[in-house]
């Protein structure tokens, strides 16, 4: 069923580079901060009504909570986040030498949490992984996003751009149908943005939780009536490779607020 990929319709992440992979140059690319209404900006932008806050907050308290047989914290290794992960998040995903392939932020985290602190990988999508990765990115928030320029991500983030440009599903939609020919105009009454991760983990309103950019690329995938990788799949973390690299200087912004 993998062969069945090749994503779109409702939204993704992420578009551009130079005149990157599939379309749209720098002068023109755009965060999804910048097709919301004002009232949406508004909450994002301040701290004491961005919902995604309240997990960011929860991550801080996870940071300096001993876990697992090891009975370390996060902090125990890596000091003060607000220190040690500043600009982490803006160059994942990373190369993994021990998986001799590409690891997302989330996947470093739970790698983390095996080899350090002895402990059981977080559940996807789980409060506790979503808001340790939140207060992580959360580091970066205003920095440019610079995608690692290893070699040896060069193949997978090849594999993400085919990903985006491939149609899929009985839509017979592609990322690129979406987020480079068609952003800013509507699909059902929502504006198309060009689709970069600039702020994920992020709290969307139609969820009214906070989710990952996997979620987010899976409802993609089923709005086009395909069958969507599971998470943690290669193929996500390579999409977000190529994702990453369009959105290239683009800022962090995490935790952002979307529809």
């Amino acid at each position: 069923m993998h062969a069945l990929w090749r994503l779109a319709a409702l939204g993704v992440a992420a578009i551009c580079g130079i005149v990157s992979a599939a379309g749209t140059e720098d002068s023109a690319k755009r965060s999804g901060f910048d097709f919301m209404t004002p009232e949406t900006q508004a909450l994002q932008v301040d701290d004491t009504s961005n919902p995604g806050m309240l997990w960011v907050l929860q991550g801080e308290q996870l940071w300096q909570q001993a876990e697992g047989r090891a009975d370390v914290a996060c902090a125990g290794c890596h000091g003060h986040a607000s220190q040690t992960m500043r600009g982490v998040a803006t160059r994942y995903p990373a190369f993994d030498e021990a998986m001799g392939r590409p690891i997302d932020l989330a996947g470093r985290i739970n790698s983390c949490r095996a080899e350090r602190q002895q402990a059981e990988p977080l559940t996807p999508e789980s409060d506790a992984l979503l808001a340790l990765t939140a207060y992580v990115a959360h580091q970066s928030r205003g920095m440019p996003i610079l995608p690692a320029t290893d070699a040896r991500l060069a193949r997978f983030r090849d594999n993400g751009r085919r990903l985006f440009q491939s149609r899929i599903g009985q839509l017979d939609l592609s990322c690129a149908s979406c987020h480079d020919d068609n952003w800013g105009k509507r699909l059902g009454g929502s504006v198309i943005p060009q689709a970069h991760p600039t702020g994920y983990p992020l709290y969307r309103l139609e969820w009214q939780t906070i989710g990952s950019l996997q979620r987010r690329l899976r409802n993609c995938i089923i709005g086009v009536r395909a069958e969507p990788f599971a998470f943690s799949a290669p193929e996500l973390v390579e999409l977000e490779l190529h994702l990453m690299e369009r959105a290239r200087g683009l800022l962090v912004d995490t935790p952002a607020v979307r529809p």
